[in-house]
């Protein structure tokens, strides 16, 4: 093995220690064997709306958004993942083709496992079951309430929300205050439940009323409490 699949096999391997830690030596050794190591250019899809669901999905490195088309070509970004999370595993349990799809916000490193070699430990271990219970449980809490934000918010409270969302699934740079995610207007627009005209308008304001600034794609929140205040009324 070369020095760099190597490295990035160890970065893997502790990467997965929450659920490794639920394994025997044995199923540990299998999960080893089993797994691979995918990297994914910018934009470049994982899986699409409709394919069978065969990998469980464990983001090592990068950033990944999940979203589904919609009527008329437009594109909502449900989810966004981050480095070390579980996903693209739902549709399995549910018996279900993928109903979203799956694409890198930036180069990223993906951790496949064989789908059908979770089940096996899933339904022989209670505590890896449990795990993934809540996970899907936090998931849907999650899901639920930025339904209810996404629908009842003015563009304004959406638009201030995901760029709070972004803020706490992704942090910010060194300065303290610029997002550590680049997005186009266009998914920034799609994660808000907008048209890209409205979120280009509304950031221009949001810039224009000193509460973030703008270069380029790179977004910098000046004024935290004000979004939180635009975020809260809606």
């Amino acid at each position: 093995m070369r020095k760099k699949d190597l490295a990035a096999m160890i970065n893997v391997e502790s990467s997965l220690q929450d659920i490794m830690q639920m394994l025997s030596p044995q199923e540990q050794e299998e999960l080893k064997d089993g797994m691979s190591i995918q990297h994914f250019k910018k934009n470049e899809t994982l899986y699409q709306e409709g394919e069978v669901p065969q990998m469980f999905h464990c983001l090592i490195s990068g950033k990944v958004k999940i979203y589904k088309d919609g009527i008329g070509g437009r594109t909502q970004i449900v989810r966004v993942i981050k480095p070390v999370e579980y996903f693209g595993y739902r549709a399995y349990f549910a018996n279900q083709n993928y109903v979203t799809s799956a694409a890198a916000f930036e180069s990223s490193t993906v951790c496949l496992i064989p789908i059908e070699m979770m089940e096996r430990w899933i339904m022989e271990n209670r505590q890896l079951a449990l795990f993934f219970i809540r996970q899907l449980a936090i998931e849907v809490g999650n899901s639920d309430q930025r339904t209810v934000n996404l629908t009842q918010k003015h563009i304004r409270g959406r638009l201030a929300e995901s760029l709070l969302f972004l803020r706490d699934s992704y942090g910010l740079e060194e300065d303290g205050a610029t997002l550590s995610i680049y997005l186009s207007r266009e998914d920034l627009a799609n994660m808000s439940n907008m048209t890209t005209s409205n979120a280009i308008r509304t950031l221009s304001a949001f810039a224009q009323e000193k509460i973030i600034a703008i270069d380029g794609k790179k977004i910098k929140l000046i004024d935290e409490e004000c979004l939180e205040r635009i975020n809260k009324i809606g």
